[in-house]
């Protein structure tokens, strides 16, 4: 076939298999599975040389002419069609619950029919919330504890600087947006003014809470409640009875004093837990072989979990449609709602997709230097059940499932980000609380200076960090932004009547930004990463923690830093040569 042009191929061919080597990445490995995978290779091989044999019949002999005139085509699209299964009968789900829900709505169901139609989706979502606790215990523990304390601290501040980032970014995008665009009309305020009772919020509450729940007094408790501050009327201190308080003037008895306390509520305190996982995880790994036997327990555990995704998956296509169609049939007045508050979706619409098609994929160029559209087409399935769901928590057994099997996403890094992503990484909502406090304001008539629009832009990022992974959060952290300025805090209902739409966007953006962080990150880490596989594959662990090369044993004791990995790379290849002639 000319050498030049097998050699080209060939190449190809091993960047193929080189692709899909095991994590260890060694560069001897690719070779090997080349020559071992001869079968899989010769028809990678034919597959990109029949289309240029094609152009003549006299070189199409034997089994290569058989080949040449295999419809390629039609095969190529069966493959396909197999491999995105899941992705098509999520989409037809999607559409299919929007078609029924638009076209049921002139009929004016009764509730007791609209209930009926969104059963199915309310128990597709209690079966995915079911495995989010179980899902985010075992994969931080399995995760922490297969990395040491050095590269866990690593990641976490990788991590975290990268959530921070553009968390702060989407605000700033939200503000330039809203800004430019201005959406706020003072007609709309009079027409829904005086809706709802204010309330006593403050940045200071919240971040104090969010304190309170990463360091939980009680683990059990953490499970099913989070501690949040409540402001109540102060109590008589002296014990008076209500004829000696009556005395007072008038004045003060219509002004109560509201004073703090710590309250709980309902709900999964998943940052507290998150936190003890990733302490104990840590600790674990340090262990050495007494804890092997813990960390094999809630890898078993991980596995089990995501063998459940798998089955719950094929149910995807009947609740995200009966989620669709049901919450479209529940609103009433869709149309009037829409058109009246258009200008505020489409400021919402413009920023979420312009950060997903066009900022997020530079930062994947950037960083990996790989088609980022790629990455953001494997995603497909996790969003749309993200966007069904309106909640990233509920999307993370899925998330998990395609960053670990179809992207391919080192798993040690996914079950590290991932749980802390779907509860601090909240780039669609720092977009929105930023977008929807500076609308309220100009539907207010209220003039923004430049100290008031970046205390806007902090107050989002920080009161995004400290959402909750649940549908409609954000719009109780909009009220800590509109107090924070003196905003009108009563027009939050108006948003509450759209918001059951601009949540399902945004929640594509947080799920988004978590797989965007895992890959960033994985490659960041990948030095580390090799030198940990390189550890494993070729060394010895000692009952310390520290690695020890058995060829120099004076390694090990060159180093006065704890859990650290030495490697020696030359003596590790050359006994994994030696290895493979034997």
């Amino acid at each position: 076939y000319g050498g030049q042009q097998l050699s080209k191929h060939f190449k190809n061919g091993a960047k193929f298999f080189n692709h899909r080597c095991s994590p260890c990445k060694l560069p001897h490995l690719s070779t090997q599975i080349v020559m071992d995978q001869s079968g899989r290779f010769s028809d990678y091989f034919f597959a990109k040389m029949g289309p240029t044999l094609q152009n003549g019949d006299d070189d199409c002999t034997g089994e290569t002419k058989e080949r040449c005139h295999t419809p390629t085509d039609l095969a190529g699209i069966r493959r396909w069609i197999s491999e995105n299964m899941m992705l098509l009968v999520t989409l037809s789900g999607v559409i299919f619950g929007i078609v029924v829900g638009f076209s049921l709505r002139p009929l004016n169901l009764s509730k007791d029919y609209i209930m009926l139609i969104s059963y199915p989706g309310e128990l597709f979502m209690r079966v995915l919330k079911l495995m989010i606790l179980p899902l985010i215990i075992s994969s931080l523990i399995a995760g922490s504890a297969s990395l040491n304390a050095r590269m866990n601290g690593k990641i976490a501040l990788r991590t975290l600087i990268y959530f921070a980032s553009t968390s702060f970014f989407n605000a700033c995008l939200g503000i330039f947006l809203v800004l430019l665009i201005h959406p706020g009309d003072q007609g709309l305020h009079n027409e829904y003014s005086g809706a709802s009772d204010n309330k006593n919020v403050n940045l200071l509450d919240s971040l104090l809470d969010l304190g309170r729940n990463v360091f939980p007094d009680n683990l059990f408790q953490a499970a099913f409640q989070q501690a949040h501050t409540a402001y109540v009327p102060k109590s008589n201190p002296l014990g008076l009875n209500e004829s000696a308080l009556n005395v007072t003037d008038t004045a003060d008895e219509t002004e109560t004093e509201m004073v703090r306390v710590i309250k709980y509520r309902p709900g999964t305190n998943t940052l507290g837990i998150v936190f003890f996982c990733l302490l104990f995880g840590t600790l674990l790994g340090t262990l050495g072989e007494r804890g092997q036997v813990v960390i094999d327990f809630f890898s078993a555990v991980f596995e089990v979990i995501m063998r459940m995704v798998t089955g719950v998956m094929w149910c995807t296509p009947l609740g995200i449609s009966s989620v669709i169609a049901g919450k479209i049939l529940d609103v009433s007045n869709l149309t009037l709602v829409m058109s009246q508050l258009a200008m505020f979706i489409v400021t919402v619409v413009i920023g979420v997709f312009l950060y997903q098609l066009v900022i997020m994929q530079l930062v994947y160029f950037v960083f990996l230097r790989k088609n980022p559209f790629k990455f953001y087409y494997g995603l497909i399935n996790p969003m749309l059940t993200a966007f069904a769901t309106a909640s990233t928590a509920a999307a993370l057994p899925i998330t998990f499932r395609c960053m670990n099997e179809k992207l391919r996403v080192d798993p040690r890094v996914t079950r590290f980000v991932l749980p802390i992503g779907c509860n601090i990484n909240m780039d669609g909502t720092a977009l929105f609380i930023s977008v929807a406090s500076i609308f309220i304001a100009q539907m207010s008539g209220m003039k923004l200076g430049f100290g008031e629009i970046v205390t806007v832009c902090l107050s989002s990022t920080a009161a995004s960090m400290s959402s909750a992974s649940v549908p409609s959060a954000a719009l109780v952290l909009l009220l800590v932004v509109l107090s924070a300025i003196d905003a009108p805090v009563q027009d939050v209902t108006l948003l509450f009547a759209i918001d059951w739409f601009v949540d399902r966007i945004r929640t594509t953006n947080n799920m988004l930004g978590d797989c965007y962080a895992a890959a960033v990150v994985e490659h960041l880490s990948r030095k580390e990463l090799m030198a940990l596989d390189a550890a494993t594959l070729y060394q010895e662990q000692v009952p310390n923690g520290h690695i020890m090369n058995d060829t120099d044993p004076d390694l090990d004791r060159r180093s006065s830093v704890p859990d650290s990995v030495i490697v020696d790379i030359p003596a590790a290849v050359a006994n994994g040569h030696a290895m493979r002639r034997n």
